[in-house]
């Protein structure tokens, strides 16, 4: 393998389902420099480094990386340990919980660094990017640009000779945007033979790279240097010269933005000492601002600055912890609904209803504001026309591109026709093209209609559009004025130098680091290749275990859950019928009529409700459910029977539920039988029976259902939430995107699946230790067998069910769909087919396969045998072998159906 060998695609295609991603394209992309893929979102750009890194499947074609085909499998086995892959997204390749060292070294131990070798790696990193003052920080409480650092740290933790970085910018801010550059400059200068290949939509950071790729729904434009570029189009920008390349590009007009007309220099949005507190974190910290009615003003800052507070507390969305905001001269108040009547806001992620069309996403906006039938079509129809969207009408709002979904989610804002819009990032990811059209409507609302619109932007040429713009930096302004004065005023050639000056000013700005050399003598990845790492697992284990133990919610779930459905289930379903209401109508009222109605008095079975008038009552109290049982004696009941003549007694029984019914009809007539009985032995002198049969119950002498419910619940309960705590964690990381880190780096899929599933396996033996504490201690039912066998025998259960949620997780998508498919194929073949309301040998055809072949089954048996029935290992060990062999089999299902590349 060559590590400065070009990097080759050959007639590459990749499709998701109708929409063709990348089109045929066929480049070579030269080795050892810095390479960029430019164009907006929804180009192809993240699908073709995904298979270039070997994270996605590739469909049609071929790809050579570092001397082989990145489809074969083991190519990409042997290689995966020299390509560095950072996904699409603020920090997608990083766990939130996790701390900045911690983060770091999961990654290290994926790649079998030593302790000694690791740590060595992680200080440098650190010390290199300025996160060392945060290495023990979360990462879900890093600003962007930290987290985006931070992913280019754990990429570069193994030295590797490709790296892959998927748009690691979008949604930076300027300043975090210069210092990510800067250190990937400092880092290449050590390694000067690593080839780096980046997909940006900026076009100012692309103009610096060494060799470009210009694409356009999913092909290829033009390539070469950005000089080249520029040249062949002859324009005097990287961006105008993308605009030229693009195929209609002679009939898009030039954005133009008149000046102010007819200002009004009365304010209409006004921030005095703003402030908003989250605990001890000052998000905003004294703002004051005003902004005039037609204004466009922006909103220009680092992330996490506090822009996005700052216009929630604008619309009411956030409370205020100090200071005042006014819109239209009246105090912003949180249930004023009138006055948001005069606002649009326009959030910074996609909020409409994805499933519902365009069509359909305008209406419910427009009723939501009360606009009337009449007006409200009208209106519709006019947004549609104005914002060019009436080919995609009928289109789900989830399937549209990004420029549509923005010049949608414009026209949901605008619908009511308010006197301000605000707009926190709205072209983020869009294609400049798209940005024009986009910046044409607003100018149009400004300039026309005077609507005053305050928006936050990361894109200088956007800023330089505003009227006048604001600067901020953690959670206060720097400067406001025009974007011409700001440029003056310190003496800067652009906005961009303007905004970091004003940083370098307020002393925000870190000193430049001298990034020393990763290399190191001791650097071990000799497990790389292996088929199994103890490493790897425990890095997977560990990390999974850090996460679980700092959420309550899990584990919450996990402990109070399991708790609090044992007592739900064993109080709250019983299988004892007593208690039952009955009512006697006595015809007779002689001294037998009542010494019968004593017999039913004295059972523990039946309580007497008051006695019946007619034939009429009774039917009436059994409709209504007051009554399970109606005893009428006739007349003549005690002659009758004195005189041995068959007496009759209607018993009327509730039949709604058959099997209550059925038991409610076996204790009349063992009470009938009884009093007849008795009766004849105590006034005729008859003799007893040769043979009696006296029923006693062995391991159940009281014969409450509690002392099976308790044993019982927990086979229900260990395969249900352990199942569903394992698929999620597995899914989860698919709907996170970080399962790419699985995708790209030496890790097997028996690796990732035994380590996901370890910390599960521990917790769900606890659990079985907490409720087997319950039954004992809190249901009272004893312990009679052997507790070494009910352990081993609970390992090896716990160990099946979680098998078992890995299997839900490699056939699910979605964290909903994991929870809901556990559930029920947890829940029916345990309650059903597994002994709990019938034993599974009485079970036939299907139902007894089901049986057979299902955990529970085998786990409910030991339970009540060791508990009720006292067996030791002789009568506890055919249920344990049989358990001790779900456990692989569900391992091995999951392994195979796991996938090891995104589609």
């Amino acid at each position: 393998m060559n590590a400065a060998a070009p990097l080759k695609i050959d007639q590459v295609s990749h499709r998701y389902r109708s929409v063709l991603a990348v089109d045929d394209i066929t480049l070579d992309i030269p080795s050892g420099c810095l390479v960029g893929f430019i164009g907006p979102d929804g180009v192809g750009k993240s699908s073709l480094l995904g298979l270039i890194a070997g994270a996605k499947r590739l469909q049609t074609g071929q790809i050579s990386v570092l001397g082989g085909h990145i489809a074969h499998t083991q190519h990409r086995r042997r290689i995966c340990s020299r390509i560095a892959y950072m996904p699409q997204g603020l920090g997608r390749n990083l766990y939130s919980e996790l701390t900045v060292r911690e983060n770091l070294d999961f990654f290290g131990r994926l790649f079998g660094q030593g302790d000694e070798e690791r740590v060595h790696r992680i200080d440098r990193l650190l010390l290199a990017t300025g996160l060392a003052a945060f290495s023990d920080r979360a990462v879900g409480k890093l600003s962007g640009g930290m987290k985006q650092k931070l992913g280019l740290c754990c990429a570069l933790i193994h030295d590797p000779d490709l790296l892959v970085l998927d748009e690691p910018t979008t949604g930076v801010d300027p300043l975090s945007r210069l210092q990510f550059w800067s250190l990937l400059t400092a880092i290449r200068a050590h390694r000067p033979g690593m080839s780096v290949i980046v997909s940006t939509a900026y076009m100012e950071e692309a103009s610096k790279f060494d060799w470009l790729a210009a694409m356009d729904q999913g092909c290829v434009l033009s390539t070469g240097t950005p000089a080249e570029i520029m040249a062949s189009t002859k324009t005097e920008s990287l961006e105008a010269a993308y605009r030229a390349l693009l195929p209609d590009a002679a009939s898009r007009p030039e954005l133009v933005i008149p000046p102010r007309r007819g200002r009004d220099d009365a304010a209409v949005i006004s921030a005095r000492g703003l402030t908003r507190r989250f605990g001890d974190f000052t998000a905003v910290d004294n703002v004051s601002f005003e902004i005039e009615g037609g204004e466009v003003f922006g909103f220009l800052g680092s992330n996490g600055c506090g822009k996005s507070t700052t216009m929630k507390m604008l619309t009411g969305l956030l409370p205020v912890s100090a200071g005042e905001a006014f819109v239209f001269g009246q105090p912003v108040k949180a249930q004023d609904h009138e006055a948001r009547r005069d606002i649009g806001y326009m959030s910074q992620s996609f909020s409409l209803y994805g499933e519902l069309t365009v069509r359909q996403n305008l209406d419910l906006h427009a009723r939501i504001f009360g606009l009337s039938n009449t007006r409200r079509n009208a209106r519709i129809s006019e947004l549609v026309e104005r914002f060019g969207l009436k080919r995609h009408i009928d289109a789900r709002a989830e399937g549209l591109p990004l420029g549509v979904r923005q010049r949608l989610s414009l026209a949901v804002a605008v619908i009511h026709e308010p006197r301000i819009l605000i707009l926190d990032e709205p072209t983020s990811g869009v294609d400049p093209d798209a940005r024009d059209a986009f910046w044409a409507l607003l100018i149009e609302l400004s300039r026309r209609q005077g609507v005053t619109i305050f928006i936050s932007t990361h894109f200088m040429t956007e800023a330089e559009r505003c009227d006048r713009v604001s600067l901020m930096h953690a959670g206060k302004v720097l400067a406001c004025d025009t974007p011409a004065q700001l440029i003056h005023n310190i003496g800067a050639e652009t906005l961009e130098d303007a905004f970091v000056a004003h940083l370098r000013a307020a002393k925000v700005i870190e000193p430049e680091v001298t990034v020393p050399s990763m290399a190191s003598a001791d650097h071990n990845s000799s497990a790389v290749g292996s088929w199994f790492s103890l490493n790897r697992f425990t890095a997977y284990s560990r990390r999974e275990t850090i996460e679980v133990l700092r959420d309550p919610v899990r584990l919450a779930f996990a402990f109070f859950g399991s708790a609090l459905l044992m007592v739900i289930f064993c109080f709250g379903i019983s299988l004892d019928i007593d208690d039952l209401d009955f009512a006697v109508l006595d015809l007779d009222k002689s001294p037998e009529s009542r010494a019968y109605i004593a017999a039913y008095q004295g059972s523990r079975y039946f309580l007497e409700a008051p006695p019946l008038a007619t034939p009429a009552e009774a039917q009436s109290q059994l409709i209504d459910g007051d009554i399970t049982l109606a005893l009428e004696i006739p007349p003549g009941f005690g002659r009758d029977l004195k005189a041995g003549v068959p007496a009759e007694v209607l018993a009327a029984v509730d039949g709604a539920m058959p099997y209550k019914g059925e038991t409610v009809e076996g204790y009349v007539t063992g009470i009938h039988s009884a009093f007849l009985a008795e009766w004849a032995r105590e006034t005729r002198n008859e003799p007893l029976p040769l043979v009696q049969i006296e029923s006693r119950f062995r391991y159940n002498p009281s014969f409450e259902s509690i002392n099976a419910m308790a044993p019982s619940m927990p086979a229900l309960i260990l395969i249900l939430l352990p199942a569903i705590l394992t698929a999620v964690s597995v899914v989860r990381e698919r709907e996170l995107g970080s399962i790419t880190n699985f995708y790209v780096t030496p890790t097997t899929r028996l690796e990732f699946l035994a380590g996901k599933q370890a910390p599960y396996i521990l917790i769900a033996f606890l659990n079985f230790l907490l409720l087997a504490f319950m039954t004992v201690a809190i249901f009272g039912v004893p312990l009679k067998g052997n507790a070494l066998a009910l352990t081993l025998g609970a390992i090896l259960y716990v160990w099946a069910a979680t098998a078992f949620g890995l299997v839900i997780s490699a056939l699910t998508s979605s964290q909903v769909a994991a929870v809901f498919a556990t559930a029920l194929s947890a829940i029916v073949p345990t309650i059903q087919f597994s002994g709990l309301l019938q034993p599974v040998s009485t079970l036939e055809g299907g139902a007894r396969v089901i049986g057979s072949l299902w955990p529970a089954s085998y786990f409910l048996h030991l339970n009540v045998g060791a508990f009720t029935k006292g067996l030791g290992w002789a009568g506890l060990a055919p249920d344990i072998v049989a358990l001790a062999l779900f456990g692989p089999i569900f391992t091995v299902i999951a392994v195979l159906a796991l996938r090891v590349q995104d589609r």
